[in-house]
């Protein structure tokens, strides 16, 4: 159990499957490819193609400059009982609603090209970091990023021991994008403003049929969070490539803001926050929050989720 380094931060926030005994599912770089088909093994979907509206796979491979340096917010060095935790929210999605914006949760739809090269770009800041693990929701969205991320560390310069560890990703379920049950496919004209608001402040008589209410989802995301942090070694960094509300969860245990606010946290898509993770003393410290590295892409319309 950790707890927040500052309270005050929470005003300005405001505004083969091999399973790990830690409930991971360690998969290979050899294991899984995005490309133009589903991917399977043992029977489960370990990625999917993107389907773009165009059709066919996506040249997303050329919207980033793989030679440019990438800077962000300072950071301090990594204190010795301290384990370091970038989030990563996964790139823009194609809408299953199209021009009608639609919620998904945690249906498994596919980034848009600029998602792509957002997801590029965050991967592209985090390959200056040597990053232990490599970790990732299930969904493929967030699967897409998380290789990216993992193919920067291993071509980059590493010791043996850096590149022992970063040669699979981790999936966690904990991590998967928050179920949105029978709002799916709905909007928020449709679901209605005053139970989203009332599902917003954790009611849970308002969860969707079939769907999860904001504290069921924390207490999962949490303790995945906690079972990556208990395989990682002291003064070492790692990076989850996740969702909105997983990150939101996190970021709001951080910065002790309570759960019935967390939905107001800004976290855009491909967006970058670090926290440090004190093994003695539990205290949580926000280096920063939803930065997003600016490589010239346009804005993205961050919509239903």
């Amino acid at each position: 159990m950790f707890h927040s380094s500052s309270p005050f931060l929470v005003l300005l926030a405001i505004c083969g499957i091999v399973r790990s005994s830690l409930g991971f599912s360690l998969v290979t770089r050899s294991d899984y490819h995005i490309g133009n088909t589903y991917v399977w093994r043992d029977g489960i979907v370990l990625a999917a193609a993107s389907q773009h509206p165009e059709g066919g796979a996506s040249s997303a491979t050329t919207g980033v400059d793989p030679m440019q340096v990438i800077t962000g917010p300072e950071l301090p060095p990594i204190p010795p009982m301290s384990k370091r935790l970038f989030l990563v929210r996964h790139g823009a999605v194609i809408n299953p609603g199209g021009d009608r914006p639609v919620y998904y949760g945690a249906m498994d739809v596919s980034l848009s090209p600029l998602g792509e090269w957002e997801a590029q770009a965050a991967a592209q800041y985090l390959q200056q970091f040597d990053l232990q693990h490599v970790a990732a929701s299930p969904l493929s969205r967030a699967i897409y990023g998380a290789q990216q991320v993992l193919e920067r560390q291993t071509t980059t310069t590493r010791s043996a021991s850096s590149l022992e560890t970063t040669s699979s990703l981790m999936i966690h379920a904990g991590w998967k994008e928050l179920d949105r049950g029978s709002w799916c496919g709905k909007t928020q004209e449709e679901i209605g403003a005053e139970a989203m608001a009332a599902f917003d402040a954790c009611d849970k008589s308002k969860t969707p049929d079939g769907g999860e209410s904001y504290p069921a989802l924390k207490e999962r995301v949490l303790q995945a969070r906690d079972e990556l942090l208990e395989s990682m070694d002291s003064g070492r960094a790692s990076a989850l490539v996740s969702h909105l509300q997983v990150t939101r969860c996190m970021l709001s245990d951080a910065l002790g803001v309570p759960t019935s606010q967390m939905s107001q946290l800004p976290i855009a898509t491909a967006s970058v926050t670090c926290i440090d993770y004190d093994s003695v003393t539990a205290t949580q410290t926000v280096h920063f929050q939803s930065f997003k590295p600016n490589v010239g892409l346009k804005q993205n319309r961050n919509e239903a989720n």
